[in-house]
């Protein structure tokens, strides 16, 4: 299942939820694309926010390679799910559909563990290091759930 992961920047959350989840798919040996991208051309090449890379590296994640992108409208043939971070994403992915599928694919990335909620993953960019903790916390927690539901389909 190829996955992107859409925010606003491409500096915090996104790079954090693929590199979260690329390491639940290299540990259960799941070959599939993982990336991010972002909606704000400000941060075009930057390498994620010091302190994105920090709560990644303390666990065990080197996010450091990364370099932001925005998204692209061909982002939805190469992926098979878009996980927005807020509402404010999910608009701007909407702007892009062509179809019906494209619609298919895109949720927030909370609706894993909350289904219809639409819980954002808030942006952590104007506060301290705690907040990016909850943000890796929370991201955590929907990519487990995430890779958990992947084996449960392929079992079934």
């Amino acid at each position: 299942m190829n996955v992107l992961f859409v925010c606003t920047g491409n500096i915090c959350r996104s790079p954090l939820a693929e590199g979260i989840l690329r390491k639940k798919y290299t540990k259960r040996g799941i070959r599939s694309r993982v990336d991010s991208c972002g909606f704000e051309p400000f941060h075009i090449g930057d390498s994620p926010d010091h302190r994105a890379q920090k709560i990644a590296r303390v666990n065990g994640i080197d996010i450091s390679s990364h370099s932001a992108r925005l998204f692209r409208p061909d982002d939805f043939d190469r992926f098979d799910r878009i996980f927005v971070m807020e509402a404010y994403h999910y608009q701007a992915v909407m702007r892009h559909v062509r179809h019906e599928e494209d619609i298919r694919k895109i949720d927030f990335i909370r609706n894993v563990v909350y289904p219809g909620q639409n819980r954002p993953v808030n942006d952590p960019y104007y506060d301290q290091i705690d907040a990016f903790e909850i943000v890796f916390a929370q991201l955590e927690e929907a990519c487990e759930q995430f890779v958990h539901s992947l084996s449960l389909k392929k079992r079934s």
